[in-house]
């Protein structure tokens, strides 16, 4: 038996209502709704008519409801320092995440691109260069924080089975504004945060 529809949405007729159950399935599970076909096509032309009403659902829970302005991507994005619901990173992937956030802003100041696409080879050199202090990943580490960015939506991963260096990493606008950086200076400031953490190599003793 179905839960009972909420009175405040009466408004929305018999047939939306499995598709915004759907949709807010998918925004609360993932955090993205990509809109680009078959089904989820579909739920993203309903939450385009319903936006407004998603978006007051969504703020009590102190989430914002972000629409695309280039591509059909719904995010649902927790508001940071407000939303208890924010997820998680281990340190290894907040340090992934702010490799790739560089990357993302990079690529897209020197070119407008549709899509922003990296190497696994150029993520492994820019996080050496960004953070020199850290033991880089082994490739099977490194594997499993895509796929984790990848679950969560944030990337595209596309592993080559010849040599994982060549793996194709679409990074999406999703993480960019996942992470509350307004600049490549604020960005800096989390780095060097990071970096001072880190133990001196014997090189540097």
């Amino acid at each position: 038996m179905s839960p009972v529809w909420p009175l405040f949405w009466t408004h929305i007729p018999e047939t939306d209502r499995p598709a915004i159950r759907d949709l807010l399935t998918e925004l609360l599970s993932t955090g993205v709704l990509f809109g680009e076909n078959g089904r989820e096509r579909e739920l993203f032309l309903v939450a385009r008519t319903y936006q407004r009403e998603l978006e007051e659902y969504l703020a009590p829970l102190n989430i914002e409801l972000t629409l695309d302005p280039d591509r059909p991507i719904l995010q649902a994005r927790p508001v940071p320092g407000e939303c208890g619901l924010t997820a998680r990173f281990s340190k290894d992937e907040t340090l992934l995440v702010l490799t790739l956030w560089r990357q993302y802003d990079e690529k897209r100041m020197a070119a407008p691109v549709e899509a922003v696409i990296v190497t696994a080879n150029e993520v492994d050199a820019a996080l050496r260069l960004y953070f020199e202090r850290i033991e880089p990943p082994t490739e099977s580490h490194l594997e499993r924080m895509l796929v984790t960015l990848r679950q969560r939506r944030f990337i595209r991963f596309q592993k080559s089975e010849d040599r994982f260096g060549e793996s194709r990493i679409e990074i999406l606008s999703t993480l960019a504004r996942a992470i509350p950086f307004e600049n490549a200076k604020e960005w800096m400031a989390a780095v060097q945060q990071f970096n001072e953490g880190q133990p001196e190599t014997p090189e540097e003793r």
